[in-house]
């Protein structure tokens, strides 16, 4: 629907039988209602009259099942459960192209039927209109600007929950049941948040995904991503080296590889002042390269940008980071593989209830594995002198050390905890309610419990020692598990037996 001066226009429900001409269409109604936006708008800035209130609403995309269908149940999304009417907005779909394509193709395969596209009621608010943000505060008076919300919709939290997703939803009698986890406004709410948090643009956005809690592994990610925009004269160096064709760094600055685009000049500007969670991108042509994101420490920052990526649909998270080792036999530098947690975080209990289990993925877990085999030249009996595998407690005190050591001390026992943070439990519940698989390998830097406190002299020189290392394991997992093959790697166990049908 897009309306202006009291008049609106209101396009009829198309179906199409292919995946390639429902895109089409998405994409021709959501550019349709975004310009319409950014005119009358523009005209609202110039101090112009509307003649009356300014609305465009979203792109849907549905499909009807009047039959129980019959799935492969191999499959962990690209099908609906049931019959009915099953239906989302859409955002974005410049940005979402690739993803897009798969879920309606997946559809169209699956159930055979037509999708359907029209315009739903949901409206565009003004300022999603403008992916890069609309700045208009240096353009508007005082009350111009508290009279936008005279003439355009506003943000609306009432469009923007995560009932989809925690599986508290409830649909309406009559109404679609949902195709998708998040919805239009919602996505768009977390596209905005991602540039102010990260200082780089959603676009960049890769969908193998690093968080880390401390700047050396931003500081070797980014050594090895300039290392890699060089060609090289050895022919499987230059191999590997061709498949990223950028790497971005905060303020969008864009260093292209001078294999794939000789003599291309840097673009953008680096920012001045690093943002509070800091994104840096490894690109590739077909998104699938590798995004790393200084989360900082604490699991409010861990949710808070988990909570805004998981709208790009990521295949896959990892936590890799510094933790406090548990177990006498573990030294400084060992590594840690969780298989389990402890969710002392709290961040997630109104969202994830603390009674639900939150596994270990065999196809993460391997990956993992094999990379530190790969990369250390360890295996079997040898490997298990530096790693070790078990559960992992994330807490949301730092100085827990300073509280009666009765307690925690207790807990830590009972649960069978070998490490200690304050994020990856946090990352993990959060790639578990989003459906994203997820993974954690920590890197012992203190024994608290056991008299090796962190200190500057001793944590500086364990950082250079080991970082290089571990960063290398998280990247050569990523890799691995992009070379296994989507079906593989999006588990059947992050899905419940009523989903939505995108991944």
């Amino acid at each position: 629907m897009i309306s202006s001066n009291n008049s609106t226009l209101d396009l009829p429900v198309e179906s199409f039988t292919d995946a390639d001409g429902a895109y089409a269409r998405v994409r021709a109604l959501y550019d349709q209602a975004v310009d319409f936006l950014r005119d009358r708008f523009s005209a609202f800035a110039r101090g112009e009259d509307l003649g009356g209130r300014v609305r465009a609403c979203y792109p849907f995309i549905q499909i009807r099942i009047d039959s129980e269908p019959r799935i492969d149940s191999r499959l962990a999304y690209g099908f609906v459960h049931g019959m009915g009417t099953f239906r989302t907005t859409v955002t974005r779909p410049d940005l979402f192209d690739h993803y897009l394509h798969h879920q309606f193709s997946l559809l169209v395969k699956n159930h055979g039927v037509p999708l359907e596209v029209g315009i739903s009621e949901t409206p565009i608010p003004i300022q999603f209109a403008y992916p890069e943000g609309m700045h208009v505060e240096g353009d508007l008076t005082p009350e111009r600007l508290y009279q936008l919300r005279d003439y355009f919709d506003l943000p609306d939290l009432i469009y923007m929950d995560d009932s989809i997703v925690n599986g508290t939803h409830i649909t309406p009698p009559g109404a679609p049941r949902p195709l998708a986890l998040f919805t239009a406004p919602r996505v768009d709410y977390s596209l905005h948040r991602l540039k102010h948090y990260t200082a780089t643009k959603p676009d960049h956005f890769q969908n193998y995904v690093l968080f880390t809690n401390y700047q050396f592994y931003i500081d070797e990610f980014v050594r090895r991503g300039l290392e890699i925009m060089e060609p090289s004269d050895d022919p499987a160096t230059q191999a590997y080296r061709r498949q990223y064709e950028a790497f971005i760094e905060p303020g969008d600055h864009i260093t292209w590889n001078q294999a794939v685009y000789p003599g291309k000049e840097p673009q953008g500007q680096k920012v001045a002042r690093l943002p509070q969670m800091p994104a840096y991108h490894l690109k590739r042509k077909d998104g699938n390269g590798i995004t790393i994101v200084n989360i900082g420490v604490g699991p409010s920052n861990a949710k808070t940008i988990s909570d805004h990526i998981a709208v790009l649909r990521p295949h896959v998270w990892l936590m890799l980071g510094h933790c406090a080792g548990l177990r006498d036999t573990q030294k400084l530098g060992d590594y840690a593989l969780a298989h389990g947690y402890v969710r002392d975080d709290k961040v997630l209990d109104a969202d994830l209830p603390t009674w639900v289990p939150v596994p270990a993925l065999a196809e993460v877990q391997v990956a993992l594995e094999d990379a530190v085999e790969e990369v250390t030249g360890l295996k079997g009996w040898e490997l298990k002198s530096i790693m070790r595998t078990g559960t992992v407690a994330t807490i949301d005190n730092r100085n827990w050390e300073l509280r009666d050591h009765s307690e925690p001390v207790q807990r830590f026992s009972q649960s069978r905890a070998i490490a200690l943070d304050m994020e990856s439990a946090t990352v993990a519940a959060n790639g578990f309610r989003f459906r994203v698989p997820y993974g954690t390998l920590l890197c012992v830097s203190d024994k608290p419990l056991h008299g090796e406190i962190k200190l500057p002299g001793m944590a500086n020189h364990f950082y250079r020692a080991r970082v290089d290392q571990h960063l290398a394991i998280g990247m050569r997992a990523m890799e691995m598990m992009r070379d296994t093959g989507l079906e593989r790697l999006h588990s059947r166990k992050l899905r419940s037996f009523a989903e939505a049908a995108f991944q």
